[in-house]
């Protein structure tokens, strides 16, 4: 373990010579990430690239998330005899969580990493954390019918919201891209309005 380590450690040291030797100017006191050099400084597109594991984590796990809430919001806007408020807040939530998963795909991609499996089977490796509503939970939603399968809804999708605003927070604590971080604060916003609204549909069943 020690020669690996001294050997790990070699190569670094090799790495960062060799980059300060194509990197040297007038100033070779100056370090290749000081921001006062000109060429030194990232473009957009890597500031973007720019994340750490709390990011990957946040992405990874919001995906199959936003994912199952559309699962359910589909299952509600198939159904007849639901209250109009509720119809026009699962459409609501499907309109808004649709594009954050395209968006949080690309940033996989741009970061070099997979997107994670979004069917059942995968969704079920969350282990219902965050929220995630169970296959038996999805079942009984399915067939329930009428004020039943409102009340199921809004139960589930509460308890769904506040499993990301969780997550989100998370994020906020120890994230860094710029991107994951304001779509985080997004998320918290956004989903704890519903949540009150949501909370005060269940009430008046």
């Amino acid at each position: 373990m020690r020669i690996r380590m001294l050997a790990l450690a070699s190569t670094a040291l090799i790495t960062a010579l060799a980059l300060t030797g194509c990197g040297q100017n007038d100033n070779p006191g100056m370090s290749e990430m000081d921001q006062g050099s000109s060429h030194s400084s990232p473009s957009p597109s890597e500031a973007d690239a720019d994340f750490n594991a709390a990011d990957e984590m946040f992405v990874t796990m919001m995906i199959p998330h936003h994912q199952q809430a559309i699962e359910m919001a589909d299952l509600i806007l198939g159904k007849d005899g639901i209250d109009e408020r509720v119809v026009a807040l699962a459409q609501q939530i499907k309109d808004a969580q649709g594009p954050e998963i395209e968006t949080m795909q690309g940033w996989l991609q741009e970061w070099g990493l997979p997107s994670p499996d979004t069917s059942a089977g995968g969704m079920h490796g969350m282990d219902h954390g965050g929220g995630m509503m169970s296959e038996e939970d999805m079942t009984a939603m399915a067939t329930a019918t009428g004020v039943e399968a409102t009340r199921l809804f809004l139960q589930g999708m509460i308890e769904h919201h506040n499993g990301a605003i969780t997550m989100a927070e998370a994020e906020l604590d120890g994230g860094q891209n710029p991107n994951s971080l304001k779509l985080a604060q997004q998320v918290i916003d956004g989903q704890r309005a519903e949540v009150v609204t949501m909370q005060e549909m269940l009430n008046s069943l």
